[in-house]
């Protein structure tokens, strides 16, 4: 294993989207992203509508030309700073290359791509059993979102559509 290349992917390029839609299917099919293969609908619309997005962007980690890594990102807005944030949708690491801090590697990169952007702040959402995720962003200066210790800290929700 050589070093890890780490670059904003460009959803044009057919290696790049070769490479996400590999990788993501990859986190869909394992347990913590639902344990599904992604379906012919999203394979063959999704790069598409991501690059009709501005305000989304991804992250690749390459080991040579293997692709190894990936993290979605999209482009919110913070009314209590005025200033964008930006989320940290999927973050996904081949479990070949688990262990190696290829997550860290890849978040850096994203929070590079963040301050470019003026972002205030990156948001993220984790499933409570992925100790292992949570142990690498925290080590990385994520941390539970709380504005009044009395209220506790944010709980991530949400509807199906």
């Amino acid at each position: 294993m050589g070093p890890i290349d780490v670059r904003l992917a460009d959803y044009a390029d057919p290696v790049h989207r070769q490479a996400l839609l590999f990788l993501l299917d990859s986190y869909a099919r394992d347990p913590a992203g639902g344990g599904t293969p992604l379906g012919e609908f999203v394979q063959r619309n999704l790069l598409d509508e991501l690059a009709r997005r501005p305000y989304a962007f991804s992250v690749l980690a390459f080991d040579g030309t293997q692709p190894v890594g990936l993290v979605n990102c999209f482009e919110g807005f913070s009314t209590f700073a005025s200033k964008p944030l930006v989320n940290v949708h999927d973050v996904v690491v081949v479990a070949s290359h688990r262990g190696r801090r290829i997550a860290s590697l890849m978040l850096a990169k994203v929070e590079a791509l963040a301050r470019e952007r003026g972002a205030c702040k990156l948001t993220l959402e984790v499933l409570t059993g992925n100790a292992q995720a949570i142990k690498s962003y925290e080590r990385e200066g994520f941390a539970g979102f709380q504005l009044d210790p009395s209220f506790g800290t944010a709980t991530f929700m949400h509807k199906k559509l």
